[in-house]
């Protein structure tokens, strides 16, 4: 499975050696990799976005560095989430509700603590029912846990 989708999300891309500098190439490599890190950093502080930099690292390997694009995509823990939205854009039940609920505490938390503003509340606010909103229209997928129940 894994290498399918490397074989149909790879070809989609252009050719990371196209008619490209080294120096191209080395920016590339530098940006997916702080994407890749920064993506990381993500997971644990809820309000730095962890999708969108994993698909950027994805997008500038992919143009930068093969290697690193399937050595992302392979990964056990980053890849599967990647994969999932690569193949299929939906997210489980499950993950749904701890981003939701982890988004919705830092959003609160901030804007009750962390300024008096209430234009900056209205952004964090706006914020968060954007991402909700993008969230709940993302398809459901059953955790593995719900389909071994059924």
């Amino acid at each position: 499975m894994r290498g399918d989708l490397l074989r149909t999300v790879v070809p989609l891309l252009p050719s990371a050696h196209q008619g490209m500098t080294r120096a191209r190439t080395l920016l590339l490599i530098v940006g997916g990799t702080i994407s890749v890190a920064v993506g990381i950093v993500g997971i644990f502080v809820p309000l730095l976005p962890t999708t969108p930099f994993l698909l950027l690292a994805a997008f500038l390997y992919a143009r930068g560095s093969q290697r690193l694009y399937k050595r992302l995509l392979g990964n056990r823990l980053i890849g599967n989430y990647l994969r999932r939205y690569y193949e299929r854009r939906c997210m489980t039940r499950r993950h749904k509700l701890v981003t939701l609920t982890l988004l919705w505490a830092v959003i609160v938390l901030s804007a009750a603590l962390a300024t008096d503003s209430w234009w900056a509340r209205g952004i964090l606010g706006g914020v968060a029912v954007a991402v909700t909103t993008h969230i709940l229209l993302l398809p459901g997928e059953r955790d593995r846990s719900e389909a071994s129940d059924s």
